[in-house]
């Protein structure tokens, strides 16, 4: 359909400026700007500190005003700026504001993409969010490729070489411009996505304490606290890991090349697994193959064995981070789409997120990357075992909301 277009080109713009910002910001952190890893922990807690309030502000604004399309592409405008302004924070102070201003608007923008997407694709079949969320995939792939070259271009061009041997990336700080300038072009696609239909929807003044009666949203909430508290922390660090092992930037990029040469078929295939598994089913794989990546990730010293075992991540992707989004949009309203996902995002990169970077970072200076993975891996594979006992089914209340459609659109 042709109003997929823009919806498509947007996921990949978007999601390839996190394939320069996310590998690589806390190595930034950490060598570049000469954070400690409680300084590096406290500024990585910034964004779901902040995204508490701003995530659950803005999906009220969304659907409230029923201007999603707009919201959305306000956010990412806003975004843009923020990374721009990050680039030219120096000290630990001057992080911690730009990092807070950015969050505001930055972390309210993916479930923002999330409830806008599954709008317009809300009849295109459940092949449909798949595809399009894997030509962003395909984005951050394209940029993880392409980032090492442009930052070898800005190093010629500019003569900059290594200040210390504890930098091994010197010139990183040139990601955020460019992160900035592909946000800018997210946010003119923006402007083209639908404006009419479901993406339209509004919601009355007050509706969003239905969310607070609705015990398979809360469980479901309990749930994603804990997956994210579990695997949060250990992915931000991931390039503090890779270095603990003796790996650069190459090694990180090539790790993150497999990780993206598996997830994009296995998320062009999230239709086939949500058909066989269920969302409930696809959330339980990607917190225990979550678990088992970072479990392996502390026991493994070997590159290779190392480099194997990331591939791991693809599953965790297609399970946890489509998983929640298809299992959400089963059991809150649709006129409240926006806001059960701003909840989502405060809750899971939110509370979750403060509380898994500030203790990744209190054990990475006290036990070290490895006890970090160990015990998060270990936790994350007993939460998966219990999935099944804390989520309801989503099945049935797929189908008993498909059943109340039939009867409304009868009726009407």
């Amino acid at each position: 359909m042709w109003h997929s277009v823009p919806l498509t080109l947007f996921w990949f713009t978007y999601m390839g400026s996190l394939g320069i910002f996310f590998p690589y910001f806390s190595l930034y952190l950490r060598e570049n700007a000469g954070l400690s890893g409680t300084q590096l922990g406290m500024i990585l807690a910034i964004p779901p500190l902040i995204g508490m309030v701003a995530q659950p502000f803005w999906g009220q604004v969304a659907d409230r005003t029923g201007a999603r399309g707009r919201v959305l592409a306000f956010l990412t405008l806003g975004t843009a700026a923020g990374y721009l302004g990050l680039g030219y924070a120096q000290e630990f102070g001057a992080i911690v504001l730009a990092t807070a201003a950015l969050s505001v608007v930055g972390t309210a923008l993916f479930p923002i993409m999330i409830s806008v997407s599954l709008a317009i694709l809300r009849d295109a079949g459940r092949h449909a969010f798949g595809h399009v969320r894997a030509w962003g995939t395909a984005g951050f792939f394209v940029l993880v490729m392409g980032f090492p070259w442009i930052l070898s271009l800005y190093r010629s061009s500019y003569s900059v070489d290594a200040a210390t041997l504890a930098v091994s990336q010197p010139g990183l700080e040139i990601m955020f411009p460019v992160t900035a300038a592909i946000v800018l072009v997210a946010a003119l696609i923006a402007l083209f996505l639908p404006k009419k239909g479901m993406v339209s929807v509004r919601a009355a003044r007050g509706d969003w304490r239905e969310l607070l009666h609705n015990r398979a949203f809360l469980r479901f909430l309990f749930f994603a606290l804990l997956a994210h508290f579990l695997l949060h922390g250990p992915l931000w660090f991931f390039p503090l890991f890779v270095r603990s092992r003796g790996g650069d930037l190459e090694t990180i990029r090539g790790m993150w090349i497999l990780m993206l040469m598996v997830e994009i078929p296995l998320v062009l295939s999230t239709g086939s697994g949500l058909k066989r598994l269920g969302a409930r089913g696809l959330l339980t794989l990607g917190v225990i193959v979550g678990g088992l990546r970072w479990l392996l990730c502390a026991l493994i010293t070997d590159f290779h064995l190392l480099f194997a075992v990331q591939a791991l991540h693809g599953v965790t992707v297609v399970g946890l981070n489509l998983g929640s989004p298809l299992y959400l949009d089963t059991v809150a309203p649709e006129r409240l789409r926006s806001t059960a996902q701003g909840i989502l995002s405060m809750v899971s990169l939110g509370i979750a997120g403060i509380a898994s970077n500030t203790s990744a970072g209190w054990l990475v200076d006290r036990g070290g990357t490895d006890a970090l993975y160990l015990i998060c891996g270990i936790g994350s594979l007993a939460l998966g075992g219990l999935a099944r006992w804390i989520l309801p089914s989503s099945k049935d209340r797929s189908n008993a909301r498909a059943d109340a459609v039939l009867s409304i659109d009868t009726l009407a």
